[in-house]
Order: structure tokens, then sequence, then C-alpha cells
């Protein structure tokens, strides 16, 4: 049986800090987009990066935190 990764999520760092977390990918398309235009005239480097993680609801319903 093939196991189901869960929903995939997103999240999107400014200088190593979160500044937009557990984006779905129409969120995240767009966000990332207009993110980036505005580094672009901002700024030659505005370091941002981002992280694609499956969201697994049985392992956040059995998570202790």
């Amino acid at each position: 049986m093939k196991k189901n990764p869960g929903e995939k999520i997103y999240h999107i760092y400014a200088r190593g800090e979160c500044i937009y977390h557990s984006l779905k990918e129409d969120e995240f398309n767009a966000t990332w987009t207009a993110l980036n235009r505005l580094a672009e005239l901002l700024t030659e480097s505005a370091e941002l990066s981002y992280e694609e993680l499956y969201n697994d609801k049985r392992v956040l319903l059995e998570s202790s935190h």
C-alpha cells in the first residue's frame, strides 16, 4: 500500500525568518511571484527562500505540541 504524503504546503522565508507559513500551492505561487517582483524593485538581493512540506494530519493529531 502506497503511503499518502498529505497536502503540500509552503513556508516563505526572508533572511531566514518565516514571513508566510502553511500556504497552499496556489497561495504560494501568487505570493512568491509578488514577493520576488517587489524584491527586484527594492533591492538587488532580498535573500528570499521557501520550504515545501507535506502536511500529514495524522502526524499533527498525534503530536505532543
